[in-house]
């Protein structure tokens, strides 16, 4: 450093600062001087336990249960899914995305006495019924369109009757029979959508009535079996559009109900005598001309669709069509059309809950179905299965969304009183399979539980096989690990159902079935059972690499056992578990799966120190540390760092410090990869080294003393492998204090000298560690540098000047940034210049000390500080005229007053900065004044060089 102002300083060693420290010197204070330097911000912690599930997080849902978006987007979604999914909100979109099983899962768990959003089921169904067969769909409204010719009329009559003739020639004209795949025909059906909404919207009523009774049409077609659930989707949301269209053309064009002289809307809860006589006039129209319709199927339909709109006529009509239609679909022959007929009734009714308060319609559907359950097995029935060449357990699947749905509107208000009811109908069809997995759906899960001995009973006597063994004892399963069953039967319903469940043979129904009933056992039984389940699995799936077809379910199994089980530690000792993990070769699988259990040991683990469970943990975390690489992203780089040091802090081997810190070497030696894991280590090490200190009370022996200096050896050797610069320098300062709190006085020097030559490598990335950041940086460093002793093979304050050096050498963006650094090592030089230090580390003997201040010493203190008030009069100088430089100037001229014998030459120094700040007019006077009065203070002491600053100070 240039000493461009030739300034002589002289520190002042008669500071009355140095009188009072030496009455404090072996004086206990629960302040230390190291307490400031804990690194609390150098690691971003998050608690992993809240996610789920990444869940989820991640989006919230059980994480097993969900495609993985990457899977997703190269596997491709089906077209059906995805013409549903275009139509749905967010959270509908997730439900298309998940499979049945896990929807059925979702359904069990959800404990609260509510029917399903018709949303989530409409989706699911749409991901499920899906077929690559060609489909056929009739209508005339899809080349080209209709040509429709509008005639004038002249009078109401004339208007009707051409109206009437429209809907006469229904049936003729061109129409075309098409035969599509299933993309091709939900292109097609969502065409017939726009072209409804579009005839509607000028004003060609009948069109659009007929395209609402076409579309009603095709579900009276079951010649695809495998789609009709889709097409019933499909089909009924172009109907509900159009039902919604018409009751908001009879709601607007009534003027009946007035409020003073102002029309008002009309309310949700209207009455018919709200109504004006045009709006009833062109009710009844829609219905009149329904009622014309000549196929029982689209008649109904439509008419279902308009269910609303009867409240335009009379209160009572809606519950009077309710009950008639219910018996009309009797009407129908196909099983499977009217089972949906049936369920598009319901949902409608349902719509209408607020309004209908008789709802024994529900359940007389119900029955209805019940009545006809033998034509499922009629000798139609089985020739068209024959002919689509499909299975009955296939066919009865198909009735279950409908079903399902039905008896949920039944069910909810339901009573032990129905469902022994409906139990005893089942045993009257012979303890049908598809009525007794409805049941199962539909009731709430405490109520199934209870019965859960009954239900397996049942389940044994099946008389047909409609839905299989598995299907059925999955239900089951979901109800029992949502609700538990008595206690004194628990034991003996896991020996009968997993009796036939081990019975499987097939892979994917043993999974399946499997799946609910682990988490029967994880919540209720011991580690034993759970061990010799998993085993079970593990001896099912093995063979042929099954397990590579269902990493999905085994990672839900995975996820309900970590969730669920009561001791973690003994859940990683079990012979079965880590096998289990094996199964998952894929790396991606395996990478969840891992995450998964770690996040659940975050939870449920404080300490680890069993051999066993140790290995087990980085086993785990090794899997996770291996699978970063270049192209990981950033969440998932950080999330991984988490959960590796959430893992290191709990294995804690208590007192066995040799054992501890051989543990963090081998950390060290798999965790490679992650910056932030190399930090959790140093840290850990660190603290380590203070907990050796605290139990020797700082009298350290030969071993503890080789154990210490070992420690700050891996803090050392470990910071260089960290890449973050921000990191190294805080670790570098935070080790070097630790090794100087246990007399390690060569690392300790070490580590700072590393930390003064790091702080010249951040200027090329000065994004990592701002000035804002490095100016307090500084500042704690040079505290610490006042007790640091000098090291004898080097010069007298060497670290210091190496400081400074370094300091001088860097290229700041704000000179401010340095001025202010400055002072703090005029302040700093002023006090190791003193007789007796403010503060000392216990059995570290600083400079104070080891020179006693000793002329040649303070002589170099001196000539630094000379050379350090030339450089902050420069840097002044620099920054001209601004409020900043009055503050410095005033900070300056204090240090100046005060740190120093006050020759000439620093007499007037000091005059000229006080002259300098006071003519500027920027600073407050009050602080001027409060200034002035402090150097009087000062000065009473008889320091007559104080007294004449202070006398000529204006």
């Amino acid at each position: 450093m240039s000493n461009a102002y030739n300034i002589e300083w002289k520190t002042s060693t008669n500071d009355t600062l140095s009188a009072k420290t030496k009455e404090l010197v072996g004086t206990k204070t629960s302040d230390h001087p190291l307490k400031t330097t804990t690194v609390t911000e150098r690691i971003p912690r998050r608690i992993l336990g809240s996610q789920p599930s990444t869940g989820r997080t991640t989006p919230v849902s059980s994480p097993s249960a969900l495609l993985e978006p990457l899977s997703t987007a190269l596997e491709g979604v089906d077209p059906l899914t995805a013409f549903a999914i275009e139509e749905m909100d967010p959270l509908s979109k997730l439900a298309a995305e998940e499979t049945d099983s896990r929807s059925n899962s979702d359904k069990k768990s959800d404990q609260r006495v509510e029917v399903d959003s018709w949303g989530a089921k409409k989706a699911a169904i749409l991901s499920k019924y899906t077929t690559s067969e060609k489909i056929s769909i009739v209508t005339s409204f899809l080349s080209d369109g209709e040509k429709v010719v509008v005639k004038a009329q002249s009078t109401a009559v004339d208007k009707i009757q051409h109206r009437l003739e429209q809907l006469d020639c229904i049936d003729e004209g061109s129409q075309t029979k098409l035969d599509l795949s299933q993309t091709e025909y939900v292109n097609r059906i969502e065409q017939l959508n726009r072209e409804l909404v579009s005839a509607w919207n000028s004003e060609q009523r009948v069109k659009s009535l007929k395209i609402a009774i076409q579309c009603a049409k095709l579900l009276a077609d079951t010649s695809v079996l495998r789609f009709y659930p889709s097409k019933f989707v499909l089909i009924t949301d172009i109907l509900d559009v159009f039902g919604q269209l018409v009751y908001n053309r009879l709601s607007t064009k009534t003027d009946s109900h007035k409020l003073g002289s102002k029309l008002a809307k009309l309310p949700e809860d209207f009455t018919p005598d709200m109504v004006s006589d045009s709006a009833k006039e062109t009710c009844l129209n829609w219905f009149y001309k329904i009622a014309s319709i000549r196929e029982l199927v689209p008649r109904l339909y439509v008419e279902m669709a308009l269910m609303k709109s009867y409240y335009f006529l009379s209160l009572s009509e809606c519950q009077d069509a309710l009950r008639r239609l219910t018996h009309m679909i009797s009407g129908i022959g196909n099983p499977l059309v009217a089972v949906y007929a049936r369920c598009y009734l319901c949902r409608v009714g349902s719509s209408l809950s607020n309004r209908i308060k008789n709802k024994q319609y529900l359940l007389q559907n119900f029955h209805r179905f019940l009545q006809s359950y033998q034509h499922l097995f009629s000798r139609s029935v089985k020739g068209e299965l024959t002919q689509q060449k499909m299975s009955l357990s296939v066919y009865m699947s198909l009735f279950t969304p409908a079903l399902d749905y039905m008896l949920q509107t039944v069910t909810l208000d339901s009573s032990d009183f129905l469902l022994d009811d409906l139990l005893e109908r089942c045993r009257v069809h012979g303890n049908s399979s598809l009525i007794l997995n409805t049941i199962m759906s539909a009731f709430k899960p405490t109520l199934i539980s209870i019965r859960t001995l009954q239900f397996l009973e049942m389940i044994e006597h099946c008389l047909d096989q409609g839905i299989p063994l598995h299907s059925l004892l999955r239900t089951l399963g979901l109800c029992v690990s949502v609700a538990p069953p008595p206690f004194e039967h628990r034991r003996q319903i896991l020996n009968i159902a997993w009796r036939h469940i081990a019975s499987l043979k097939d892979v994917e129904e043993y999974i399946a079935c499997a799946e609910p009933w682990v988490l029967y056992v994880v919540k209720y039984f011991s580690h034993r059972e759970i061990n010799t389940i998993l085993g079970d699995i593990i001896e099912h799936i093995a063979p042929d690499r099954s397990y590579e077809q269902y990493y999905n379910q085994l990672k839900y199994i995975v996820e309900n056992i970590v969730h669920n089980i009561q001791d973690f530690e003994a859940l990683l000792v079990m012979d079965n578990f880590l096998p289990l993990i094996d199964l998952f070769q894929e790396e991606s699988a395996r990478v969840e799966v891992c995450k998964k259990i770690l996040i659940g040991s975050n939870i449920s683990v404080h300490v680890v120190n069993d051999p066993v469970v140790v290995n087990a943990l980085m086993f785990l975390c090794s899997t996770l540390h291996d699978s970063v690489n270049a192209l990981t992203p950033d969440d998932e780089y950080r999330q991984i760092g988490d959960i590796l040091c959430h893992v290191i802090k709990v294995i804690d081997y208590g007192r066995d410090f040799e054992q501890q810190l051989t543990f963090y070497v081998e950390a060290r030696g798999m965790f490679s990869n992650i910056d932030i894991v190399f930090v959790q280590l140093v840290q850990c090490v660190n603290a380590l080294s203070v907990k050796t200190r605290q139990i020797v009370k700082g009298a350290h022996t030969r071993k503890t003393g080789d154990f210490v200096r070992a420690c700050a050896a891996y803090c050392f050797i470990t910071i260089p492998s960290i890449k973050s610069v921000k990191h190294r320098l805080r670790l570098y300062l935070l080790s070097g204090q630790v090794a100087l709190f246990n007399q390690c006085l060569g690392q300790a020097d070490a580590c700072f000298k590393a930390g003064v030559s790091t702080i010249s490598e951040i200027q090329s990335e000065k994004a990592q560690f701002p000035e804002a950041e490095l100016v307090p940086y500084v500042k704690q460093f040079l505290s610490i540098l006042l007790v640091v002793p000098d090291n004898p093979d080097c010069s007298v304050l060497n670290l210091t000047r190496s400081m400074l050096n370094v300091l001088q050498g860097y290229s700041w963006d704000n000179t401010a940034s340095l001025i202010s650094i400055y002072l703090s090592v005029i302040d700093m030089l002023s006090v190791m210049a003193q007789e007796w230090y403010p503060y000392h580390i216990d059995k570290v003997e600083s400079n104070d000390s080891l020179y006693g201040s000793d002329k040649k010493f303070i002589a170099e203190i001196n000539k630094i500080c000379s050379v350090v008030i030339s450089e902050l009069m420069s840097k002044l100088q620099a920054l001209g005229p601004c409020t900043k430089q009055s503050s410095f100037a005033v900070e300056l001229f204090v240090k100046v007053a005060v740190r120093n014998e006050l020759t000439n030459q620093l007499l007037v120094l000091a005059l000229n900065l006080w002259n300098l700040a006071v003519k500027d007019g920027s600073l407050d006077k009050r602080y001027l004044i409060r200034t002035k009065d402090y150097l009087k203070h000062k000065s009473s002491s008889n320091n007559t060089r104080l007294q004449e600053i202070v006398e000529k100070m204006e």
